[in-house]
Parts: structure tokens; C-alpha cells; sequence
């Protein structure tokens, strides 16, 4: 879209698709309500997110080279519907296999809907408004992530059932799919010969995207290493009991979300590559500062921080790296997203690091992870431009 006006008919509907992007998420609900009702130990009840995001690996460039082929839209429908399937399953057959069946289609389908959507999104809005509408639609995106445990609570409340949440969202997935569907939208296309595997992974002898997939994987690392380790953090560091650490990460999806919000303003005046610099050294000053904290005032308030200052760092690489060469984007689209797979190495990393020394230093490992984001920031900040992004 080369045009500096806005088509809203446009960017409504894929906008939305990032609300049912966010129903991956549910996999933490998941663990917690589906272990307690099958009663089922930690390792076990582990196999919900492991069925869901090993797709992200395994799908991811295949799902952006056939996206080349019938286009992003046609795409994003398909994992949309395949999204709903995924939720409907636990809540028509309510086994444990099931529930792992239900996430497994979940999984397939988010890792479609996140490869197909910021693409999608790249091409419904002006060139100099990219890092913005990708800002807020991760701001729509935590938005959905933060709805998910309330309702379930609420659903089980007043209807005595929380699955009652996968029909809803099912519904809505469902409905996203109809609204886009009726949109017409024009797609770029890629300039050269069809996407393959070959040319994809291609793309990863360019220094340039190398090091921007390497930031997307370190980046969702950091998000899902922070969810997972802040609870232990807490508890082992500062003496919080239980309930009251786990509940630290609402603060940090809080900061998260005012930090989309807030990105979304901004970076449709400032420069995208300026941004992600400075963020990524604030992240750093912030999880030094929480790793190292004897005050739990003080890491509470670096809890909502870092989420402040690393909620734009992943729509930032994305649009960088697209908008430089968008005649890849569906190919970028899906290494990037193969690079979601970051969730599962990161958060393994910080516990081995924890075991053998300490809390403090298991959280270290995220500093270092953002330093690599900051060179890796610093050294596109001085690459010759070759499109406008």
C-alpha cells in the first residue's frame, strides 16, 4: 500500500485476527484448570504447550511459501478456522486426549495466523505507518491475552463450566473469518520466482535477516522466559508467597500492553530503528535491576517496566525487516515465526542457569539475550536503506 490514507475496511478485520492470535495463550489457562481436573503432574499437564508451539518450528516457512502461492488473506482465514476447530474439540469432548488434540489444531492454526497476519497487516496500511499499526496490534494482542483467565474464572462462577471460554472464542475466531473474508484487500506480491524452501532459507545467508530472525527468537524468548520464571523468581528472591507471585506477570502483560499502546503513538513519528534501539537498552537497565533487586518494591515496579520496554521490540523487527525487503515477506513471515520456537529454548536455558547458581543469574540470562537484541538493533540502524518501511 503505497498511499499515505488509511483504509479502515481494510485493517479492521486483520486487526482482529491478532485478537484470535491471542487464544494461544490459553494454554497457561490450560495447564491450570486441565491438570486440576485430570489431576495430572507438572510434567504431564507440560504437554499442552509443548503440542501447541512445536508447530511454530515445523510449519512456519512451509505455511509462508504456500501463503506466496493462494495469498495472505485466503491464508489467514485458513488458520483462523483451523483455530476454531482447535477450541471447539475440548469443549465438545472433554478428555484429556482431547484437550491435547484440541491444542495441537490450536497450535497449527496460530502459527498460520501469526505467519499470514502481520504481512497482511504490512500491506494494509501506508509504508511510513508499519511499526505503528504492528505496535498496536500487539497491543490488540494482549488485550485477547489478558481477557482469557478472568472470563474463565467468570464462566465457572456463574455457568459452572470455564470451557465455556473455548466455545466463545471459537465463535469469534469464526466470525473473524466471515468479516475478512468479505474484505477485499490488495496484497503485494513477491517480485521474483515463487517462494520455496530453498529461497526461504536463503534468506538467512543475508546478514541483515539473520540477525533480525535471530532477534525474534530471542525476543519471544525473553517474553516467554519471563512469564515462566518470574513466579520462582519471586518466590526464592524476595519471599513472596505463591499465589502473590504468580500473579507478578499480570504486571508485566500490563506493562506490556500500555507499552503496544503507547508504541503504536509514537512510532508514527519517530524512527522505527531509532526506537528499537533505545528500548532494547532500557530492557537491559531494567532486568539488571530486577535480577539484582533486594526490594520487592523496586522489582515490581521493574516488572511492569520491562513489559513497558520490550512490548514493541518483536512489531519493530518485523516491520523493519519487511519493509526492507517486502518483496520476501512471506518468507521473512515465516522464518520469523519459526523463530517463535525461541519459547521453548530460553525459559529451559534461564532454569538450567538457576539450578546451578541462582535466581538472580537464571534472570541474567534474559540481560544477555538483550544485549544480542541491541547489537543486532545497532548493526540495522547502519544498513543502507532499500525500501521505505
Amino acid at each position: 500500500m503505497n498511499n499515505s490514507k488509511i483504509k479502515y475496511s481494510w485493517i479492521l478485520p486483520v486487526l482482529m485476527s491478532f485478537f484470535v492470535m491471542s487464544f494461544v495463550d490459553l494454554v497457561g489457562i490450560g495447564v491450570d484448570r486441565v491438570g486440576a481436573d485430570f489431576k495430572l503432574s507438572s510434567s504431564v499437564a507440560q504437554l499442552i504447550p509443548m503440542v501447541a508451539f512445536f508447530w511454530f518450528f515445523a510449519l512456519s516457512v512451509p505455511v509462508g511459501i504456500l501463503q506466496d502461492r493462494i495469498g495472505k488473506r485466503k491464508m489467514l482465514n485458513i488458520g483462523m478456522v483451523i483455530t476454531a476447530v482447535g477450541l471447539l474439540i475440548p469443549f465438545v469432548i472433554y478428555s484429556f486426549p482431547s484437550v491435547l488434540l484440541g491444542f495441537a489444531f490450536l497450535g497449527i492454526g496460530n502459527t498460520i495466523v501469526q505467519v499470514s497476519a502481520n504481512p497482511l497487516l504490512v500491506d494494509s496500511v501506508p509504508g511510513e505507518r508499519r511499526s505503528s499499526a504492528l505496535s498496536f496490534s500487539q497491543f490488540i494482542k494482549a488485550v485477547g491475552s489478558m481477557v482469557g483467565a478472568p472470563l474463565a474464572g467468570l464462566f465457572a462462577a456463574r455457568f459452572g463450566d470455564w470451557k465455556i471460554l473455548f466455545l466463545v472464542f471459537g465463535v469469534i475466531s469464526l466470525l473473524s473469518v466471515l468479516w475478512l473474508a468479505m474484505t477485499p484487500i490488495a496484497e503485494s506480491k513477491s517480485a521474483d520466482k515463487p517462494a520455496s524452501l530453498k529461497t526461504a532459507f536463503s534468506l538467512l545467508g543475508n546478514r541483515y535477516v539473520l540477525f533480525m530472525v535471530l532477534s525474534i527468537f530471542l525476543v519471544v524468548g525473553v517474553d516467554v522466559g519471563f512469564n515462566s520464571f518470574s513466579g520462582q523468581f519471586f518466590m526464592k528472591k524476595l519471599g513472596l508467597e505463591q499465589t502473590i507471585a504468580e500473579s507478578v506477570r499480570s504486571i508485566y502483560f500490563f506493562g506490556r500492553m500500555l507499552g503496544t499502546f503507547a508504541g503504536a503513538i509514537l512510532l508514527s513519528k519517530l524512527s522505527s530503528k531509532k526506537f528499537l534501539i533505545w528500548t532494547s537498552l532500557l530492557s537491559i537497565v531494567v532486568v539488571l535491576a530486577i535480577s539484582f533487586s533486594s526490594s520487592q518494591a523496586m522489582a515490581l515496579t521493574g516488572t511492569f517496566l520491562f513489559g513497558l520496554t520490550v512490548a514493541n521490540i518483536f512489531p519493530l523487527v518485523f516491520s523493519i525487516t519487511v519493509g526492507k525487503y517486502s518483496d520476501r515477506a512471506n518468507e521473512i513471515s515465516g522464518l520469523m515465526m519459526m523463530a517463535v520456537s525461541g519459547g521453548a529454548l530460553i525459559p529451559l536455558i534461564m532454569g538450567l542457569v538457576s539450578d546451578a547458581s541462582s535466581v538472580s543469574w537464571g534472570m541474567m540470562v534474559l540481560a544477555f539475550c538483550m544485549v544480542l537484541i541491541l547489537l543486532a538493533a545497532i548493526f540495522a540502524s547502519k544498513q543502507k536503506e532499500t525500501s521505505d518501511n
